[in-house]
This record gives C-alpha cells, sequence and structure tokens, in this order.
C-alpha cells in the first residue's frame, strides 16, 4: 500500500490511498494515518481492501497531487534518528581528528528529535540565519507498531508498518556548540520533512531485505546532480536501530526512527548532505571549498531503484526562505 495525507488545515490531515503508478488517489476509509496506525490489526484489512480497489478500477479517484500534501504523518508520538552509516561518523573522525565514539561498531547512536511539526514534501523551510550553517540530509525512516521494551532486533523489525523518505534538516554551526554540552541536538534540528508517500514493506519488493533498503537516494542542488548513494550500505539495520531504541522503553505506535544520513564508502556516490561533502574535500584535498545552503536554495531528493524509475516515495523538493 501507499499511503499519503492530504493537507487539509487539520494537525493530522486527511488520509488518501495512493495507486502504484502515483497518478491517482482514493480517500481512505481511516482518517487519519495516526489513528490506523494506532489500530493496525483493524484498520489495515479495510485499507488493503481500498488499495486493491483502486488499482482494479473499481474506487472513486481524484488525481494525486504531491503539492497538496503535508507528511505522511503531520506529526508523531516519537522522532528517533540513528547513526546507521558508519561511513558517515568515520569522514567526521578522520576530517577533523576527533576521538572515536566509544562503542561506534556495535552500538547505535541516536538522538531524540521534535516530532510535533514536521514538514511537508514542498513546504519552503524558513530557517532564521545563513549563518547557522543551513544543511540538508538524506535518510529513510520506518514508522513502527507498538514495540515493547526490550524487544529483540527480530521483534522490533517485524513492527515496522511502513518506510519514509525524509531530509532532516541540519544548522551545523549550532549542532557543533550543542554537541560539546554534551545534552544532544536542540536549535541544530529544525523541522524534519518527509517525501509524500508512505509505503508497507510488501510495496517494495525486493528493495526491501534484511531491514535495509536497497534504493539510491538521487539528490539534486539547485539543480545540480549532489549525490547518488545507496541505502543498502547501512551497517545497522532498521531491526537493531528499533530494539536499540526500545531498550529500555517501549514505543508507541506512530514512532518513527530514522535511518541517519545515508552514506558510501565509495566517492563516486556523492553525499547525501554538504557536511559529508565538506569532509572529503578536506580529506583528499586538504581544505574545504563547499559552502552551506543560502537563502533561496533548493534541494530535490527522491528515492529510486534504478536511474530510469520513479520514486516509491514520491519527490523531496524544499526551498530554504529566511524565516
Amino acid at each position: 500500500m501507499r499511503l499519503a495525507t492530504l493537507n487539509d488545515g487539520s494537525l493530522d490531515g486527511r488520509l488518501i490511498l495512493v495507486s502504484q503508478d502515483g497518478r491517482h488517489a482514493t480517500p481512505a476509509p481511516a482518517s487519519t494515518l495516526i489513528g490506523a496506525l494506532q489500530n493496525w490489526t483493524q484498520a489495515e484489512p479495510a485499507l488493503r481492501e481500498c488499495a486493491a480497489a483502486l488499482e482494479a478500477g473499481k474506487a472513486a479517484t481524484f488525481d494525486f497531487d504531491p503539492l497538496r500534501c503535508a507528511a505522511p504523518l503531520p506529526r508523531s508520538p516519537q522522532w528517533l534518528d540513528g547513526s546507521a552509516f558508519l561511513n558517515h561518523g568515520r569522514l567526521m573522525e578522520t576530517a577533523f581528528g576527533t576521538p572515536p565514539i566509544p562503542e561506534f561498531d556495535t552500538v547505535p547512536v541516536m538522538y531524540q528529535g521534535a516530532s510535533d511539526d514536521f514538514l511537508g514534501p514542498h513546504a519552503d523551510v524558513p530557517l532564521p540565519s545563513e549563518a547557522d550553517g543551513i544543511d540538508f540530509e538524506g535518510e529513510f525512516g520506518a514508522i513502527v507498531d507498538e514495540v515493547p521494551l526490550g524487544a529483540s532486533p527480530d521483534e522490533a523489525l517485524a513492527a515496522v508498518r511502513l518506510l519514509v523518505q525524509l531530509n532532516d534538516w541540519s544548522l551545523r554551526a549550532l549542532g557543533q556548540r550543542e554537541v560539546r554540552t554534551g545534552f544532544g541536538f536542540l536549535q541544530a534540528k529544525p523541522s524534519t520533512a518527509f517525501a509524500p508517500i508512505a509505503v508497507t514493506p510488501d510495496e517494495l519488493g525486493p528493495a526491501w531485505q534484511g531491514g535495509r533498503l536497497h534504493l539510491r537516494l538521487h539528490i539534486d542542488w539547485n539543480g545540480k546532480p549532489f549525490g547518488r548513494p545507496s541505502a543498502a550500505e547501512m551497517n545497522f539495520d532498521f531491526g537493531q536501530l528499533i530494539a536499540h531504541a526500545a531498550r529500555t522503553r517501549r514505543l508507541r505506535a506512530g514512532s518513527i526512527i530514522g535511518s541517519g544520513t545515508v552514506s558510501n564508502v565509495a566517492r563516486a556516490a556523492g553525499s547525501a548532505c554538504i557536511a559529508e561533502r565538506r569532509m572529503i574535500e578536506k580529506i583528499d584535498g586538504g581544505e574545504i571549498r563547499t559552502g552551506f545552503m543560502r537563502f533561496g536554495d533548493r534541494v530535490r531528493m527522491e528515492a529510486r531503484v534504478d536511474i530510469d524509475t520513479t520514486g516509491p516515495f514520491g519527490v523531496l523538493d524544499q526551498r530554504v526562505v529566511r524565516a
């Protein structure tokens, strides 16, 4: 199933089902995605029946317009973002000579972000200052059902209900200061943005294997190719990330767990954030040449199986503006 949320002015929007070709949509039998997730056992059969009717041409439809979409979940009980691509962290250590994070290879790194105000796929991103070091971060996320405290990675993976594509916006200048406090990110993490469509794992076929997405994230900055990294290089899979989050607490239905910035060892893949490109410039050439984003800049992200296919999540295409 492919699910999206129309921005109707309410806090949680209006849930719709989207056709596999991304052209048509129909109202869902559940009014909101958070409501469906909190009652998934009862909601899923009705949603699947409606999705089948949509594909068979037996449902009342309208043209699907991503410009009308909010984030699939406009707000969530919890947003937890990991750092599952270890190459990204290792580049940081090499470029700036920072000490290795203890147990970085065996224990996932994760922070808790704001989940009360997610941005839609084409919403402008209002920020206060270019001096804050405006950066995009291309990632993926898993939306879960209830996860009990102490769940194993296999149990955690079985709780994944939907997968999403996202941009975890960052303000790098503020992040450096906040990391030094030992309390984690706050001002350095503005509202996260999401591609318009959330998909059930079965919708992805072989692109969902072993708790990992076998997709390339196509990222363009101001119309120019920036990166095409593969999400298949996750060192920690989503089951491991979710189990880590649930080690000492349960997770409520609708919680979102992020993969962290997609990052590949091969330089030719490019990067999913500006900070990583800057690190590579410093390592390979001795100096940083790329600046961060300016007001008016745009970033476009789309996950694809290959270069010729459209992505299952749709497109994230946003402009940075002065708040």
